[in-house]
């Protein structure tokens, strides 16, 4: 990949399409394409076709999804399997049809079994029982990482797979509805300041623990990994530590100032107990993670204020 190779990046107001390409301009690729749902609906075989047939794009950054947390993964499952089968299924076989070069398709740490062992690594997929909450979600991001790996098998194509660890950064979401478990803790106590509430109240226990990388590494990592690698197997991207939800809780509430107490409504499900990733094929490959939690909070926490997300 150039400076003036022609690049697709599906997704593009995502927050990780977006720091993809916001990464790309400082770099200084020049030739980035993209379209708004509006303009391409990924989920139509046709004008996912027609746009490649017409572009011709030489690399793709798969960044295009549904995602949400625990609410949204309840509420909405069939969305979540129909969209996200539909849109990797459109864009794959179109990258496979009209010879783009190189793809890299984004999956998701939350598809690894509920009880796989910890840290995971790449080869624990499809080892055990998927975690119910998000359970619609995984099937389809598990297609698509295994559609990767057939392409690859059967046309030679070059279409790699990473498994990013839990994401946050810059244009995240911030809907209590839809978001996860970071952003919308960040919303909470923001409120809670402004609000000057007592307490602020928590899905779960706060015992499941969780891994955070925040999106400028994954993307970092990302484009390093179109450069330096090529096969079929997955390629875990995250930190190699973890937090519970709880001193995630207590980390968020000191970056923002809040003083009162965190309420944990119990009666909300906790999802997965651990979630860590093994990063060492990763590291062996020559990449690690170079933003901490706690400045990475504090960059995200100034982006919201400045932007107020709802």
């Amino acid at each position: 990949m150039n400076i003036g190779s022609k690049i697709y990046v599906a997704g593009h107001r995502g927050m990780v399409g977006s720091a993809i390409i916001r990464r790309l301009k400082i770099d200084g690729y020049n030739n980035i394409i993209n379209k708004t749902s509006a303009e391409l609906d990924l989920r139509r075989q046709s004008e996912v076709e027609e746009f490649f047939e017409y572009e011709k794009p030489e690399y793709v950054f798969l960044a295009a999804a549904k995602v949400g947390g625990i609410v949204a993964n309840n509420i909405y499952p069939a969305e979540f399997i129909y969209d996200n089968l539909m849109i990797e299924t459109n864009i794959i076989h179109s990258a496979y049809k009209f010879e783009v070069k190189k793809l890299l398709f984004l999956g998701s740490s939350c598809i690894y079994p509920r009880r796989a062992e910890q840290p995971i690594k790449e080869e624990y997929l499809l080892g055990g029982y998927l975690e119910k909450t998000n359970e619609a979600y995984a099937i389809a991001k598990i297609s698509g990482l295994k559609m990767c790996e057939y392409y690859n098998k059967q046309y030679g194509t070059d279409f790699i797979s990473v498994m990013p660890t839990n994401l946050y950064g810059p244009n995240d979401n911030y809907d209590l509805q839809t978001s996860h478990v970071l952003p919308a803790l960040i919303r909470k106590f923001y409120e809670a300041k402004f609000n000057k509430s007592k307490y602020v109240e928590i899905w779960g226990s706060g015992t499941p623990k969780r891994e955070f990388l925040h999106v400028d590494d994954l993307t970092d990592a990302c484009l390093f990994l179109m450069q330096n690698y090529s096969g079929s197997e997955t390629v875990n991207i995250g930190v190699g530590n973890d937090i519970s939800i709880n001193e995630l809780a207590l980390l968020i509430s000191d970056v923002v100032g809040f003083t009162g107490k965190i309420a944990y409504d119990r009666t909300k499900p906790d999802g997965t107990p651990r979630k860590l990733l093994d990063v060492s094929k990763l590291n062996n490959l020559g990449w690690k993670a170079s933003i901490d939690l706690r400045t990475g909070i504090k960059m995200t926490y100034k982006d919201y204020i400045s932007n107020l997300y709802v």
